[in-house]
């Protein structure tokens, strides 16, 4: 058995290649072989978002504060709450973030596949999170 204490590990910001706003990470786990698996909590202001991006073994998104958006490629925009559950089908591209006024909080799970958990693409324009907005709250 391994207890991790909470605050043991520093937070960190989201790099500005990966993230539009301002993004807080705060590692939960990482990889221990012959697992895999790493978790963080992320924690988005209101407008912060992700890039477009993709997980080789696919991603389990669990929000516990707030209000987000998520969208997969060419799919609709989806509003999350805290106790929703996200999955991101292994190689599916997707972004996620908090919504334009209230920020959102979750805790992200993937597996790495050959010492790669995420291929991150290209940013999620304003034009692309305008119209999220508005097709958000239809």
């Amino acid at each position: 058995m391994k207890i991790q204490r909470a605050g043991s590990r520093p937070s960190g910001k989201g790099p500005a290649q990966w993230f539009t706003g301002t993004v807080r990470i705060d590692p939960l786990y990482g990889i221990e072989a012959p697992s895999t698996m790493a978790g963080n909590i992320v924690t988005f202001e209101p407008g912060a978002r992700t890039a477009w991006h993709t997980h080789p073994l696919g991603q389990t998104l669990i929000v516990t504060a707030g209000r987000g958006l998520v969208q997969k490629q060419d799919g609709p925009i989806e509003t999350v709450l805290p106790g929703d559950v996200v999955r991101f089908a292994a190689g599916e591209k997707h972004w996620h973030g908090a919504g334009p006024q209230t920020a959102m909080t979750h805790i992200a799970i993937q597996e790495s596949l050959d010492g790669k958990a995420v291929d991150w693409l290209e940013q999620v324009s304003d034009a692309e999170y305008g119209r999220t907005q508005k097709e958000a709250r239809s």
